[in-house]
């Protein structure tokens, strides 16, 4: 099917950073509009990682309708273009049920690729991955950065010689296709989502409050389980390269458990990594989406009202 979703009378978006209330106000909004909360959050994907990824709890999935959340197991490597498939038909079969999608979470490609579409990568090859990724695991991101520079300077004088996620990917993509990702993205997949047809809000909240925030969400994530759902996680033992595995405080609580650090450090570590991960998503949108609006909770819903009050009244 296209990807393009044109039978979506109106949509509702809402990004922010990670502990900014993104869940609170799409339930407010999902039970007062008879919404459908559909995720766009890249690790909230992850069926073992509800606790530590701050997924929505069985009692909020109780009192509205939730999708595309927890129906990934953490062996897989999640990619937008898997998400952009499953979303364009969880909004179709929203639509077909005449109610209202409100898609939530902090990964700002997801929402992007929802309004402008995204590079039609065909799937690489099981060898290929497994060849670039043992690699990278057994000689570190080096040498897979000299070997990309060769075969898509254009591509690695765009990245960071250290990130090993997306110099891996790259060369993925350029040894399994021939083609460099630039080259991709200007034959990319269509947008999902009219952008005049969506109400959207990037929800926001002072510095010093989000810290508290992300500080106390994590006290809560220990006493609510999340060292048993590490723990079994690592028991698994994956490839470390999986995105489930580098879930933000997951990495800490494994070292916690191979007997590196005590809980204390690694709760500092996971919240640091948070904290920074926060500041990275803020910087993201700002740069990158910049006609959406950005309010505090307070704020936010009369701010999606109006929006939604004037899609209504051009329909």
């Amino acid at each position: 099917m296209s990807h393009q979703v044109n039978e979506v009378r109106s949509a509702v978006l809402i990004a922010g950073p990670t502990a900014s209330g993104k869940s609170a106000l799409a339930l407010a909004l999902a039970e007062a509009f008879d919404g459908v909360i559909v995720n766009a959050d890249s690790m909230q994907v992850y069926r073992d990682l509800r606790v530590i990824t701050a997924r929505p709890s069985h009692e909020d999935e109780a009192r509205a309708p939730h999708r595309l959340y927890g129906h990934v197991d953490a062996s897989e490597n999640y990619s937008v273009g898997r998400w952009c498939r499953e979303v364009a038909e969880t909004l179709a079969a929203i639509a077909a049920e005449g109610k209202t999608p409100i898609l939530v979470g902090g990964t700002g490609l997801y929402f992007k690729a929802l309004a402008t579409g995204l590079a039609a990568v065909p799937p690489i090859p099981p060898e290929i991955r497994e060849e670039v990724r043992g690699r990278l695991a057994r000689d570190g991101v080096g040498p897979l950065y000299a070997e990309l520079l060769t075969l898509d300077p254009q591509t690695a004088y765009r990245l960071m010689p250290a990130d090993r996620s997306r110099i891996s990917r790259a060369l993925e993509v350029v040894k399994a296709t021939g083609r460099s990702l630039a080259d991709w993205h200007r034959e990319g997949l269509p947008p999902i989502l009219d952008p005049a047809k969506t109400a959207k809000v990037f929800l926001t909240c002072e510095r010093a409050e989000l810290v508290k925030r992300i500080e106390a969400r994590f006290g809560v994530m220990l006493a609510e389980g999340a060292l048993d759902e590490v723990r079994a996680l690592h028991a698994r033992d994956l490839d470390p390269t999986l995105p489930a595995m580098k879930a933000h405080g997951v990495p800490w609580l494994i070292r916690h458990f191979r007997g590196e650090i005590d809980l204390s450090a690694a709760a500092e570590g996971a919240i640091m990594d948070t904290r920074r991960y926060a500041k990275r998503q803020l910087t993201w949108f700002r740069n990158q989406m910049k006609d959406w609006p950005w309010a505090g909770p307070a704020e936010a819903i009369p701010v999606l009202e109006e929006q939604l009050a004037r899609l209504s009244a051009q329909a």
